[in-house]
């Protein structure tokens, strides 16, 4: 019997390592990939989302928006044509979570650095404050790589719009006034089709790593 063993031991080891290899491909290929959801305002808190739309159940898309960026560049939808990015709302004096979205949020471009098909658009929410000059200190302390991340600022009502009506990302009901004031944490994931796939905190590391996983999800339905 030993001899048996011994004389078929090799074969024995090739057919155990074959059986492991055959039932990985078998599980991967059952195994349901991952698809991301696509946010209508109706599926989301309505503490978020501005009263026109809380229920609109399809066709939600980010609106058309110009806006400058910290170079004095005005910035575009038609910049984000063909890109996935992630967009959020902070301001550049903000000492409570904004410093720690920044940090995050500078993870994220450190992801997808030599990555052209994913970007970064952050919007201050004190413009008359935040203009091209302080926007671009603060991206150079920041170390934001122009090419990849757009600090942008402009009309007031313009961003604060964008926020509650296409990013849907505050509970503030202002409406852009000279005394209104949003804050969020929140980071939004945008598909290529201008439509919202995730909602992450910004300040939870946990959370920024599952948004780079879910950029690399997303990347990877563009291929299929």
């Amino acid at each position: 019997m030993l001899e048996f063993f011994k004389k078929y031991k090799f074969f024995g080891i090739s057919l155990l390592i074959l059986s492991v290899i055959f039932i990985s491909i078998f599980y991967s290929i059952l195994k349901p990939k991952k698809v991301l959801p696509v946010y209508q305002p109706a599926q989301v808190s309505t503490e978020l989302v501005d009263t026109t739309i809380q229920y609109q159940k399809k066709y939600h898309k980010i609106a058309d928006f110009s806006l400058v960026n910290q170079n004095g560049k005005t910035i575009t939808q038609e910049d984000y044509k063909d890109k996935i990015y992630v967009a959020d709302f902070f301001f550049t004096t903000c000492q409570t979570i904004c410093p720690i979205m920044t940090k995050n949020m500078h993870e994220v471009q450190k992801a997808f650095i030599t990555d052209d098909e994913v970007m970064i658009l952050s919007h201050t929410v004190t413009p008359e404050i935040d203009t091209i000059a302080q926007l671009k200190r603060y991206a150079k302390e920041k170390n934001v790589n122009a090419s990849k991340w757009n600090l942008v600022t402009g009309d007031k009502k313009q961003i604060y719009e964008l926020a509650r009506k296409s990013y849907l990302a505050v509970k503030d009901d202002g409406d852009g006034g000279p005394f209104d004031m949003i804050h969020t944490e929140n980071f939004m994931l945008i598909d290529k089709e201008r439509q919202i796939r995730g909602f992450y905190d910004g300040t939870d590391m946990e959370e920024v790593d599952r948004l780079i996983d879910d950029i690399k999800i997303l990347k990877a339905s563009y291929k299929q």
